[in-house]
Formats: C-alpha cells, sequence, structure tokens
C-alpha cells in the first residue's frame, strides 16, 4: 500500500557521522526544476550516466538542502548551506552516496512501484479473454453404400 506524507514537512537525513542535513520532500516539481537545471539540461548528449548522475544530484540538492547541521569553513566555523558548499558536499563519495541512498533512491523506489502489474482477479483464468472461436457441435454422417 502507497502511504501519503499529506504534510509535506522538512526532514532530517544523516548523511555521514556528524553531519544531517534537513531535506525538502522529494516531489514532483522539485524534479522537475532540477531536471531543469542549466547543469543537468546542458550536459552534452551522449554524456556519461556518472557525470548526469553527479549533476542531477547536485541541482536536487541544492533545491532540496534547507539547513545542514556540522558542516564548516576550512577554520571549524559552521556555514550556512549555499550552492557552492552544497556541490562540494556532494564532491565527497560518502556524502553522494548516502544522498543517492537516503534521499533519491527513496522516491525512485517508490516510481518503480507504480510501474508494477495490478493483481488479477482471482484464479489463474480470471479477466482473461478467449482468442479462440467456439467450436461447433460435429456433424454426424453416415456413409452410403
Amino acid at each position: 500500500m502507497l502511504t501519503l506524507d499529506l504534510t509535506n514537512a522538512p526532514q532530517w537525513c544523516d548523511l555521514i557521522p556528524g553531519v544531517r542535513v534537513r531535506l525538502r520532500p522529494l516531489t514532483t516539481a522539485l524534479m522537475v526544476s532540477a531536471r531543469g537545471d542549466p547543469a543537468v539540461a546542458d550536459l552534452p548528449e551522449g554524456a556519461a550516466t556518472e557525470e548526469a548522475a553527479l549533476a542531477m544530484a547536485k541541482a536536487l540538492a541544492r533545491r532540496a538542502i534547507l539547513e545542514w547541521e556540522g558542516i564548516g569553513d576550512a577554520d571549524g566555523n559552521p556555514i550556512e548551506p549555499s550552492p557552492e558548499a552544497i556541490d562540494a558536499l556532494l564532491d565527497l563519495w560518502p556524502a553522494f552516496e548516502a544522498f543517492q541512498t537516503h534521499y533519491v533512491a527513496r522516491a525512485l523506489l517508490l516510481d518503480a512501484e507504480k510501474n508494477a502489474s495490478s493483481p488479477l482477479p482471482t484464479g489463474p483464468t480470471a479477466g482473461a479473454t478467449a482468442t479462440a472461436r467456439p467450436a461447433q457441435d460435429p456433424v454426424l454422417t453416415v456413409p452410403h453404400d
């Protein structure tokens, strides 16, 4: 069963030890907006899958991350999320992988669920339509001598 969270409230997500981000829900509007991001839209035709995945993840993260904890500048001072800082965070493999797994993949799994076939009514042939014409009664013939 699909469970809808109608509150659409942002939620915290632990990315790597000591780092967590508060994310907007991954909605259709957010996904469409990210696909229109120049970094995604301007990818050359035939770009590597990995390059496209990174560009899309960064575009989503720039739109989804509202705040974070555990991220600072070179001197250890906490910094606010900015497009540049978000991109730098996702350049770290563990952060990228966690973002993909905990945020993006959950939405993709939900999207994959809708592609499944609906269950059939009971019985192996319920709902099936006949493709052969009905057989006619045989006509008995008596041979003549």
